[in-house]
C-alpha cells in the first residue's frame, strides 16, 4: 500500500521503527527475514524463534548479521531492548517478550503456531502470519480472542489471499459488487504426494510435502477457504467448481483469464452467494481475480470504453503474488493502522475436509499435509456440520479408525484423535462461540 511507506519512512526518521519477533525460519521465514533486514525502513527484526536454531542464525547471516543467542524469556528481552538481534528456540517466550509490536508466525505447522498465537495475543501483540492452513481450521476463534485483547490478527499480504483481498476491495471501492474471488493455478491432482513432488521441491528449495500440498488441492483450499471466512463469500459445491482449461496438461498453453469467466456464469446467473473458486490453466498465472457486477449503465459505458467489455461479469486481476516481499507491509498495516489485510468476518463460512487420497485401513496415520494419506477440499461449514467432517487441520496425527474408501470425506468417527491437543480445544470453542444454537 502506498501510504504504508511513507509511514515507515517516518518512524526511521523519529527513530521509532516497529519491533518485530518472527516465530519460524524456513523457506518463508528466511525470505520475510532478508526483506525486513536489508530494504524495510521503519522496522526491526529484533528477534526469530525457530524449533532448530541454526535456520534462525542463517537469516541473520545472510544479511550480514550476527544475532546472539537467548535461553529464555528474560534473556529475550534484554536483547531486544539492548538493539541486539536474537535467536532462540523458544518460540512461547518470543511471542510472550516485552518491546515487540508484532509476531510474523510462519511456520506452516497448527499445534506449535497455534500455541505461539495464543501466547502473542495474550500478551497483547499484533499477529501477522502466513499459515493458511492455521487461519483455515481456527482462525476465527484467534480472531475472536485477538478482538477481545484489542489486537490485530491478519494473515498476510503478498500470499495469494492476501492479494485477492486487497483486489476485492479494490473492487467494492469502485462500486463494482464482487461476485466471486478467484484464485489461478496450473496444476491441480488430489493424487499427488511426496514421492511425485521430490523432484520439484528439491529444485527449489522446499519440503515435497509442502509442494504436494499445492499440487493436491489442499493448499489453494485452505487458501480460498480463508478469502470465503474473510468476505462472507461461500463455495458452490464441495471442491469448489475449479474449471480446467489445460486438459489435464500442465504444460498446454494457457487460456486468458477472460474466457474462462463463462465457466462460472452458470452458477453466478442463478442468483446464489458470492463464491470462492479457482481456475486451472489461466493466464496471468500465478494470479489472482475478482468478477464483479454492477447495475447502473452509465457505468457500464465507462467499464467498456476502458476495455472491461460489456460485462456482466467484469473480470479484475492482479497477475502476480510475491508471498514475502509484502509481509514487512502488512506489519505496518496492523501496527499503524490496524488494517488487517485479511481476517474472518465471524465465524467460518468454509472450512477444509480431510479426503482419503487413497483406500485407508485401520491403523493407518494421516501424516501431513501433501502426504500419502488425505487431501483437503474446501466445503460450506453448514456441511461440515451436518455430516460431521473432520477438517483435516484436525485429523493430522490422527490413526484411523475404520476402513475408508478411497475419495471419501473423513469424518470425526472415522479417527482416533489424540488427547490434549491445542488445535481441537480451540476447534471445539470456535464452535461452541459460532455454531448456530439448536431451537428447542
Amino acid at each position: 500500500m502506498i501510504i504504508v511507506d511513507t509511514a515507515l519512512e517516518k518512524r526511521e526518521a523519529e527513530g521509532r521503527p516497529i519491533k518485530v519477533g518472527m516465530i519460524g525460519a524456513g523457506f518463508q521465514g528466511s525470505g520475510i527475514a532478508l526483506k525486513i533486514l536489508t530494504a524495510t525502513p521503519g522496522m526491526r527484526l529484533c528477534a526469530v524463534a525457530n524449533r532448530n536454531i541454526e535456520p534462525a542464525r542463517r537469516v541473520y547471516a545472510d544479511a550480514g548479521v550476527e544475532p546472539v543467542s537467548c535461553d529464555d524469556q528474560q534473556a529475550l528481552e534484554a536483547a531486544i531492548a539492548a538493539g541486539q538481534p536474537a535467536v532462540t528456540t523458544d518460540a512461547i517466550a518470543l511471542a510472550r517478550a516485552e518491546g515487540l509490536d508484532a509476531i510474523i508466525e510462519v511456520t506452516g505447522s497448527l499445534e506449535y503456531a497455534a500455541a505461539a498465537v495464543l501466547a502473542a495475543i495474550e500478551a497483547g501483540k499484533h499477529v501477522v502470519q502466513m499459515n493458511a492452513e492455521l487461519d483455515g481450521t481456527v482462525g476465527p476463534i484467534l480472531k475472536h480472542k485477538a478482538d477481545q485483547r484489542g489486537v490485530v490478527y491478519t494473515f498476510s499480504d503478498g500470499d495469494q489471499p492476501g492479494v485477492e483481498m486487497n483486489l476485492y476491495r479494490f473492487v467494492k471501492g469502485l462500486g463494482v459488487t464482487p461476485v466471486l474471488c478467484g484464485n489461478i493455478k496450473g496444476l491441480h491432482d488430489p493424487y499427488r504426494n511426496p514421492t511425485t513432488q521430490k523432484a520439484f521441491a528439491e529444485k527449489w528449495g522446499q519440503k515435497a510435502a509442502m509442494v504436494a500440498s499445492f499440487a493436491d488441492g489442499t493448499k489453494i483450499s485452505f487458501e480460498q477457504a480463508i478469502v470465503a471466512n474473510g468476505t462472507g463469500m461461500k463455495v458452490a459445491r464441495r471442491g469448489m467448481l475449479g474449471p480446467d482449461f489445460s486438459g489435464g496438461n500442465p504444460g498446454a498453453p494457457l487460456v486468458p483469464l477472460e474466457e474462462t469467466v463463462a465457466a462460472f456464469a452458470e452458477h453466478l446467473d442463478r442468483g446464489g452467494p458470492p463464491i470462492v473458486d479457482y481456475v486451472v490453466g489461466a493466464r496471468p498465472g500465478p494470479g489472482v481475480f475478482v468478477l464483479g457486477t454492477i447495475d447502473n449503465p452509465r457505468q457500464q459505458h465507462y467499464l467498456n470504453l476502458y476495455k472491461l467489455g460489456t460485462g456482466p461479469y467484469y473480470c479484475f486481476y492482479t497477475p502476480y503474488h510475491l508471498c514475502h516481499f509484502e509481509v514487512p507491509t502488512s506489519v505496518a498495516r496492523a501496527v499503524l493502522f490496524q488494517d488487517a489485510v485479511l481476517a474472518p468476518k465471524a465465524g467460518p463460512e468454509v472450512g477444509v475436509i480431510a479426503v482419503a487420497k487413497k483406500d485407508l485401513v485401520p491403523g493407518d496415520v494421516i501424516e501431513e499435509f501433501g502426504g500419502y494419506e488425505a487431501y483437503g477440499v474446501a466445503d460450506n461449514i453448514e456441511a461440515i456440520r451436518e455430516e460431521s467432517l473432520i477438517p483435516i487441520g484436525l485429523a493430522l496425527g490422527c490413526v484411523v479408525r475404520r476402513p475408508v474408501a478411497k475419495d471419501t470425506p473423513l469424518t470425526f468417527d472415522d479417527l482416533i484423535i489424540p488427547e490434549g491437543r491445542i488445535i481441537d480445544a480451540l476447534y471445539a470453542e470456535q464452535e461452541r462461540v459460532f455454531a448456530p444454537q439448536a431451537v428447542a
